[in-house]
C-alpha cells in the first residue's frame, strides 16, 4: 500500500490544497542585469531540481503563465523559471530603447519587402540563455509558447548541449505557405495604441476573446478583470510594436529546425485562429524525432477548460526527459 501512495505522489504530485512551500507561484520575482536589457524573472521551485524555462509569447508578461500551471509543473520536481521578455512586463531597458515603426513595417511586409527590426527573435534567445548564464544553469528545459515557441528554437539551436527537451506550443517553423491567420484578429493583435486605461483593457479583452476557442463561452467580466491585471502591472505598447517587427522580420527556421537535435514535443490546438494548425503540424515534421500532440478545440489562449489536456500532453514528456542527457552526450 505505501507504495502505492509514492507512487501516485510521484505521477500526481502534491493533492490540492496540500501546497508545497517550495512551490509557491507568489514567491517575490528578481531583476537580472543582462547589460542592455534588465529582466525580471521568477525562480519558482528547489535550485537543486532540473530547470524548466519558459518563454512567453507576444506582449504577455511572466503572469500569462498560470499559477496553478507553474505550481503543477514544479511538483513534478523541476525548478520552474519565467521571465518577461525584453520590452514587457517589468524589464526594462538600460539605455534609451531602438526607435521604429510599426506602420511602415507592416506596409513593407505587405509589399514582400524587407522588414527593418529593432531586434531579431535571436536577440531574444540570447537574453534566455544570459538569464540562466546569471543564475548559474547549466543544463535546462525550455517550453515556449507562440512567440515564445520561435524564441526556443532558436535558443535551442544556439546551445543544443545546454537544452535537455524542447517543448513548442501554438508555435510555428515560420515557413512561407503556411494557412495566415485571421485578418480581423490580426488587426486586433496590432492595435497596441490606447487614449487611456479603460479603452487599453477593453481593447485587450478583445483580442483575449478572439484568441479564445469557438468551443467556449468566455465570460466578458472575467477578460477584462485579467486584462485589468495585466495593465496595471505594466503597460508598454511600444515594446509590443517592437516585439510584432521582431516576428516580421524572422525568415523561415526550416533550415535551422531540420539541423536540431533536441528531444521536442509539439502542441498545438486545432481550433487555432492566430497560427492554425498546420504550423504545428509543420513544424514538428521539420524536428527530426520530434512528437506532435493535437489538442482538439483549443485556440491561442491558456483557458481553463483546456489546461488538463495541456498538462496531459506536456506533463508525461517533461517527466520522462527530466534527467535525460542522452543527446547531449552524443554532441
Amino acid at each position: 500500500m505505501r507504495a502505492f501512495w509514492l507512487f501516485l505522489f510521484f505521477v500526481c504530485g502534491v493533492p490540492a490544497g496540500v501546497a508545497e512551500p517550495r512551490c509557491d507561484a507568489h514567491v517575490p520575482v528578481q531583476r537580472a542585469e543582462l547589460g542592455a536589457v534588465s529582466l525580471v524573472y521568477q525562480s519558482v521551485g528547489a535550485p537543486r531540481d532540473p530547470a524548466l524555462l519558459l518563454v512567453m509569447g507576444l506582449g504577455g508578461q511572466l503572469i500569462h503563465w498560470p499559477d496553478d500551471v507553474v505550481e503543477a509543473l514544479c511538483r513534478q520536481g523541476f525548478r520552474v523559471i519565467r521571465y518577461d521578455n525584453r520590452d514587457v512586463g517589468l524589464s526594462r531597458w538600460n539605455q534609451v530603447p531602438p526607435s521604429a515603426n510599426l506602420t511602415v513595417e507592416l506596409l513593407r511586409y505587405k509589399l514582400g519587402l524587407p522588414v527593418a527590426a529593432p531586434y531579431t527573435l535571436t536577440d531574444m534567445a540570447d537574453d534566455g540563455l544570459r538569464l540562466m548564464d546569471a543564475l548559474g544553469v547549466r543544463q535546462f528545459h525550455v517550453l515556449g509558447v507562440s512567440m515564445g515557441g520561435m524564441i526556443a528554437q532558436h535558443l535551442a539551436a544556439m546551445a543544443p548541449e545546454r537544452v535537455r527537451s524542447l517543448t513548442l506550443v501554438m508555435s510555428s517553423s515560420g515557413a512561407a505557405g503556411l494557412p495566415a491567420p485571421d485578418p480581423a484578429l490580426v488587426q486586433l493583435l496590432a492595435r497596441r495604441s490606447a487614449p487611456n486605461r479603460e479603452v487599453a483593457i477593453e481593447q485587450q479583452a478583445d483580442l483575449l476573446a478572439a484568441l479564445g476557442s469557438p468551443e467556449v463561452r468566455d465570460d466578458r467580466a472575467v477578460l477584462l478583470q485579467q486584462a485589468a491585471v495585466a495593465y496595471d502591472r505594466a503597460f508598454n505598447p511600444d515594446g509590443a510594436k517592437r516585439q510584432i517587427m521582431a516576428i516580421l522580420a524572422e525568415p523561415s527556421r526550416v533550415e535551422l529546425l531540420n539541423q536540431l537535435r533536441v528531444p521536442t514535443l509539439v502542441v498545438h490546438g486545432t481550433a487555432d485562429p492566430l497560427l492554425p494548425v498546420m504550423h504545428g503540424v509543420h513544424l514538428a515534421a521539420h524536428i527530426q524525432g520530434s512528437q506532435l500532440r493535437l489538442i482538439p478545440g483549443l485556440a491561442h489562449r491558456f483557458q481553463e477548460e483546456f489546461k488538463a489536456p495541456l498538462l496531459g500532453a506536456v506533463l508525461p514528456y517533461l517527466q520522462a526527459h527530466r534527467q535525460d542527457v542522452t543527446h547531449i552526450a552524443g554532441l
